[in-house]
């Protein structure tokens, strides 16, 4: 598998976590620029939510959270601002993460508002 399909896996297994947990997905791999895509943009009741999805095989090389570096997250809140520019209609909004590590066994995290 390449980086790229590891990847894909992990947020299709995120949104159908997700789904089951209530979450209306709206958009996935929303991107706002080359430097930030956001992985998920949902609602949970009246919350938007965006979410960041990060998929390991193992943990052999760190837990898929420690992927979210500072520089990541400022992008995802520029997007954030501009998505909702556009949507003006949401009041409330926060962003969480969702950790997909494949191997050994399949094991799904999920962090709010971080």
């Amino acid at each position: 598998m390449t980086n790229k399909s590891i990847g894909e896996n992990g947020e299709n297994i995120a949104k159908t976590f997700l789904e089951k947990k209530g979450y209306i997905i709206l958009e996935t791999n929303k991107r706002f620029s080359k430097l930030c895509e956001i992985d998920i943009i949902a609602l949970e009741k009246d919350t938007l939510v965006f979410i960041e999805v990060k998929t390991r095989k193992t943990d052999i090389c760190g837990h898929p959270f420690e992927a979210i570096t500072k520089t990541k997250y400022n992008n995802i809140k520029k997007g954030i601002f501009l998505y909702l520019q556009e949507h003006k209609e949401y009041k409330k909004y926060r962003i969480d993460a969702v950790s997909v590590l494949l191997k050994p066994e399949l094991k799904i995290e999920h962090l709010k508002n971080i």
